[in-house]
């Protein structure tokens, strides 16, 4: 078996329930993590986001809202603000969109993990957790047909199963696991 490479990006989808989610994951991670970690959680257009303040208390690393043309940082963890798409624009940066909604959501999970799949190949972990939509399952798809890994939250544990279930019957996924679990494998993963 090919091992498989050190990712040298993380990024996570989450909806419905996934604050929850994201408070158990992103406080698995280790404050010298050597990657940068991108989130899109879908969030109201209209309304702005206290996401990183509300999960700053759970997890060690910088928590931040992204802004355009931002560098990636190692040991952060950038949102997707408010009606914006997040991109992986190179190996160095970042970008905002105002593109159209995917699947009535902008920000959308989609967009981010197609960037990444495009910028870093085999060296993406896509995280897909908790949601109520099938945002997130053509990213999925692209993340996998690059050679990167895609570890989708267990549907039967996750708040709203749709999501991941979603990603997994049409995408496949390189690991289906609990939230415990999968804590467990990114602490092996940055050892």
């Amino acid at each position: 078996m090919v091992p498989v490479p050190r990712p040298a990006v993380v990024v996570i989808g989450a909806s419905a329930g996934g604050v929850a989610a994201l408070q158990i994951v992103l406080g698995a991670l280790p404050a010298s993590l050597p990657v940068p970690v991108l989130v899109v959680l879908h969030l109201p257009r209209d309304r702005s986001s206290r996401i990183a303040d509300v999960l700053a208390p759970y997890c060690t690393l910088t928590l931040r809202e992204a802004e355009d043309k931002q560098p990636l940082q190692a040991g952060t963890v950038t949102f997707a603000p408010p009606d914006y798409h997040l991109l992986v624009e190179d190996a160095q940066a970042i970008a905002l969109s105002m593109d159209e909604p995917v699947l009535f959501s902008r920000p959308a999970i989609d967009p981010l993990f197609e960037s990444a799949a495009v910028v870093f190949g085999t060296r993406v972990l896509a995280i897909l957790l908790t949601g109520a939509s099938s945002d997130g399952t053509d990213g999925v798809a692209a993340v996998r047909a690059a050679g990167g890994q895609a570890w989708l939250q267990c549907p039967e544990e996750a708040e709203a199963s749709l999501m991941p279930a979603s990603a997994l019957q049409h995408a496949g996924a390189d690991a289906v696991l609990s939230l415990e679990l999968m804590c467990r494998r990114l602490k092996e993963l940055f050892a």
